[in-house]
C-alpha cells in the first residue's frame, strides 16, 4: 500500500513509481514519519510487478534532503535516546530500503542534498541534479560518524573528493560533483530536472525487467563481495552469489523475446517472466 504519511507523495505514472519527499518546510529532513514513508513507497514499488523504475525527488525546490531532522534527534537526546541506526523507526530505514531495492532507482535533485540526504541519493542507482544543487557530509561538525562513509568513496572519480566532502564537512556544487562522477546528468532547472529523468526513465524501460533485475544484483553484490573461499577467484564468488537471479532472467520468456525481437526489427515486448 501507499505510504501512511503526508510526508512522502507516492504516484505511479507511465510504469515509473514517482516518490517524493514533501517536508519543504523542514527541507525534506528525515524523521522517523518520513523515512518510514519512505520505506513504505519503496516497498509498494517493489510489490508492484507494472513498475519498472522508482524516481526520488523533493518538494519545495529548495532541498533534495537536508539530511536527519536535528531538531528531532536533539529531542530524542534530552529525552534519553541514543539509537542512531536505521530500525524500524529511525531515519536510516528509508536510507536503507532505498538501497535494498531491486528495481532501479533515480535520484532527481533540486537544491541541497546533505548528510543523510546526500547519503539517501548515493544509496540509488543514477543521479541527475540541478545546476543549483549542493551535496555535503557535515557530519563531523555536529559530532556524527557518518554512515555514509562505507560507500561515498566509490561514488567519486577520485578517493581524495570523497575524503574531501568527508573530513571538510563542506558543500560541493552539482558541477564539481557531476565532474567527479557523483552525478551523472547535470541540468540548468527544475523543469529540465523532470524531463531529463523522464527521458532515463524512458531508457531504463526498454531494457528487460528481470535482466535489469539481475545486472542491479550483481552490481550491489559486488560491492559487498564476502571473502572468496580458499582457492576461489572473486569472479567465481561473484557468480556464484548471483547465480540464482541470473537463471531466472536466463529461464524467461523475456530471454527469448530479447533474440527474437531484433531477428524481427521489431519492439521487445517485454512480459517481465
Amino acid at each position: 500500500m501507499p505510504p501512511n504519511t503526508d510526508t512522502v507523495l507516492y504516484e505511479k505514472r507511465d510504469r515509473v513509481a514517482w516518490v517524493t519527499l514533501n517536508r519543504p518546510e523542514a527541507m525534506n529532513a528525515l524523521n522517523p514519519e518520513i523515512s518510514l514513508g519512505i520505506k513504505e513507497a519503496i516497498d509498494e514499488a517493489t510489490a508492484d510487478d507494472d513498475v519498472l523504475v522508482v524516481v526520488l525527488i523533493g518538494n519545495g525546490g529548495r532541498a533534495f534532503c537536508a539530511g536527519m531532522d536535528l531538531k528531532w534527534r536533539a529531542q530524542e537526546d534530552a529525552a534519553g535516546g541514543t539509537d542512531m541506526s536505521g530500525d524500524d523507526v529511525g531515519p536510516g530505514t528509508g536510507l536503507d530500503a532505498v538501497g535494498q531495492c531491486p528495481k532501479p532507482v533515480i535520484a532527481a535533485i533540486d537544491g541541497y542534498a546533505l548528510a543523510g540526504g546526500m547519503q539517501l541519493s548515493n544509496r540509488c542507482d543514477i543521479r541527475l541534479a540541478t545546476r543549483k544543487s549542493r551535496f555535503g557530509m557535515p557530519e563531523a561538525r555536529r559530532a556524527l560518524a557518518a554512515v555514509g562513509v562505507e560507500d561515498t568513496p566509490e561514488l567519486f572519480t577520485t578517493p581524495g573528493e570523497a575524503a574531501w566532502i568527508l573530513l571538510t564537512g563542506g558543500h560541493m556544487t552539482a558541477e564539481r560533483a557531476h565532474q567527479n562522477g557523483l552525478v551523472q546528468v547535470l541540468v540548468e532547472d527544475r523543469d529540465e530536472l523532470i524531463t531529463a529523468t523522464e527521458e532515463l526513465a524512458g531508457e531504463i524501460k526498454l531494457c528487460a525487467p528481470l535482466a535489469i533485475r539481475a545486472i542491479k544484483e550483481t552490481l550491489r553484490t559486488k560491492r559487498n563481495m564476502p571473502a572468496p573461499n580458499p582457492g576461489q577467484t572473486e569472479l567465481d564468488k561473484l557468480a556464484e552469489l548471483t547465480f540464482e537471479v541470473k537463471e531466472v532472467n536466463n529461464n524467461s520468456e523475456d530471454r527469448l523475446e530479447g533474440p527474437l525481437a531484433f531477428a524481427e526489427k521489431r519492439d521487445p515486448n517485454w512480459k517481465n517472466r
